[in-house]
């Protein structure tokens, strides 16, 4: 019977693989693992189509770091839209204010008609509603695609470095980064901004230090809009002062930032923050805010980052975070504080996790870790100092695959080993949507999720199968075994041969490749 995609063997995809149970498995289907394999497919995006594995795995690795390129070419060429945050802000409220008096408009009507004999109508409400959306005022409809525009080019973007890259391992980094620094396209102004938060905030500093990543993460107009900083007012700054005195009242403090910077960017859970320390990051960090907003513009102090700092709605007064007393600096206090959070034992050990946690396991060795741990409190997060200490650990190098392929990065292995280019921005999109991960679209601050238990279902699977057929028509198949040797060196198992051996075609071997079990773990 010959052999198809659907028919292919999947082998531990219902559920997370521990370090031990991947370990175990390997020596069971005799899938090992080598030094090249895991330098392309472990610590990279796969091979590149056309290119050879590396001979000597480690100085490959290493090299990446000197040859890395914070601003390639095609994101030199990206126009800046760091400015249109605050324009499309105010168009919003502009909308919402439109919107709850059509709202209300409506409500008063469709009682009155609800009043008369016969008058009942399923449809209505469904109609009106797109009758309130057809009344938007034309300049925010404009700006609301113009907002998703840029949100699609700078998918595809990022895509597109990723698949072209030579410098493969780091650009996993920047993306596990801007996933720990996590914004969302969900949340509106964002639209413009998610995009310039990766490559304004975290390419630049994917091989510093940690702290100048961490304060131009949290402090960038995208993390400020995502998690409403922008419009934190202190409780007794002079800008509130004059509120009371107004018929508007107070808006008072947002602690949102300063809850996920604890929790999920430096210290983490249980990482020895209290409720106070919270609310005295939040007073640290008012003023913090975007640019263009009409009301505070212009007491607005531009920041690095395209963020901006209103001294007239920072909350006055030394702040205590952790028991050690920060001064009232204006901008600078907030980030005092961040750059001790940054040194945080805690987060020493958080960082570390994660990390290993990424590379090396869902359940990842606990000596990688400490030595993570160490290496980051010894170079006060070094994180180039870091990678190395990654690269040179012997916990890196297991034999087996020990991580599942999150959907992303599956399908940035697939294009480059298939060597198909230029999807254009909406297929990108429409693609990740469909096997589930879209870029700045996580489902909360945390981000996506990295472990397999998220990624691994039935249905996940049964999608990359649709997409791997779909792409497997649509490009040259020929040499698919040469290539499936050279993409995994060493590593591919007899299994995986045999049902491309089976194949009846070189397009089916090449979609049976794209699913295989070397293919869809690292």
């Amino acid at each position: 019977m010959p052999a198809t995609i659907r028919d292919a063997p999947q082998r531990d995809i219902a559920g997370p693989a521990s370090h031990d149970r991947a370990q175990q498995e390997n020596r069971k289907t005799s899938m090992a693992t080598s030094q090249p394999h895991i330098a392309l497919n472990r610590f990279g995006y796969g091979l590149r189509r056309g290119e050879s594995p590396p001979d000597d795995a480690r100085r490959a690795l290493l090299r990446q770091l000197d040859a890395y390129d914070p601003r390639p070419a095609a994101l030199a060429a990206r126009a800046d839209t760091s400015g249109e945050a605050g324009e499309l802000l105010q168009l919003i409220r502009s909308q919402r204010r439109q919107r709850q008096d059509y709202l209300k408009r409506m409500e008063r009507e469709t009682e009155a008609a609800m009043a008369g004999p016969g008058m009942a109508d399923p449809g209505m409400s469904r109609s009106r509603r797109q009758a309130g959306r057809d009344a938007l005022p034309p300049e925010l409809r404009r700006a609301f695609v113009a907002g998703f525009d840029v949100f699609r080019e700078d998918v595809q973007l990022r895509t597109d470095i990723a698949v072209a890259s030579e410098t493969p391992m780091v650009e996993r980094l920047v993306h596990f980064w801007s996933n720990h620094f996590s914004v969302s396209v969900g949340k509106a102004g964002t639209a413009h901004q998610v995009g310039n938060h990766e490559f304004g905030a975290i390419r630049p500093h994917v091989l510093g230090r940690f702290s100048d990543m961490l304060k131009a993460a949290v402090l960038h107009p995208a993390m400020l809009l995502y998690l409403d900083q922008f419009q934190s007012i202190g409780p007794s700054s002079r800008f509130m002062m004059r509120r009371r005195k107004s018929a508007r009242g107070p808006r008072g403090l947002n602690e949102n930032l300063a809850r996920e910077v604890l929790e999920l960017h430096t210290l983490g859970v249980g990482g020895g923050y209290s409720q106070t320390d919270v609310a005295e990051l939040a007073r640290a960090l008012t003023g913090w805010t975007i640019p263009g907003l009409p009301r505070t513009e212009r007491f607005a102090e531009p920041q690095p980052g395209g963020a901006a700092f209103v001294a007239v709605a920072h909350e006055p007064g030394d702040r205590s975070v952790l028991g050690r007393t920060y001064r009232d600096g204006g901008a600078r206090q907030a980030l005092d504080i961040l750059d001790d959070l940054a040194a945080h034992p805690s987060t020493a050990r958080f960082i570390a996790t994660k990390l290993a946690r990424h590379f090396a396991g869902d359940d990842p060795p606990q000596g990688l870790v400490r030595r993570l741990e160490q290496d980051f409190l010894a170079t006060e997060g070094d994180l180039a100092s870091l990678v190395r200490a990654l690269i040179d650990a012997p916990e890196s190098w297991a034999t087996g695959p020990v991580k599942y392929r999150a959907p992303f990065e599956w399908l940035v292995s697939v294009l480059r080993l298939t060597g198909v280019e230029g999807l254009g921005a909406r297929r990108t999109v429409g693609v990740l949507k469909e096997i589930g991960q879209v870029p700045w679209q996580a489902p909360s601050p945390a981000g996506y999720d990295d472990r397999a238990g998220s990624w691994a279902g039935p249905d996940a699977l049964f999608r990359r199968v649709e997409l791997a057929e779909r792409i497997a028509r649509n490009v040259p198949a020929g040499d698919v075994a040469a290539r499936a040797e050279a993409a995994f060196p060493g590593t591919l198992s007899e299994t995986t041969r045999t049902w491309l051996d089976r194949a009846e075609s070189g397009t089916q071997a090449l979609g049976l490749l794209l699913v295989s079990p070397e293919m869809m773990r690292r």
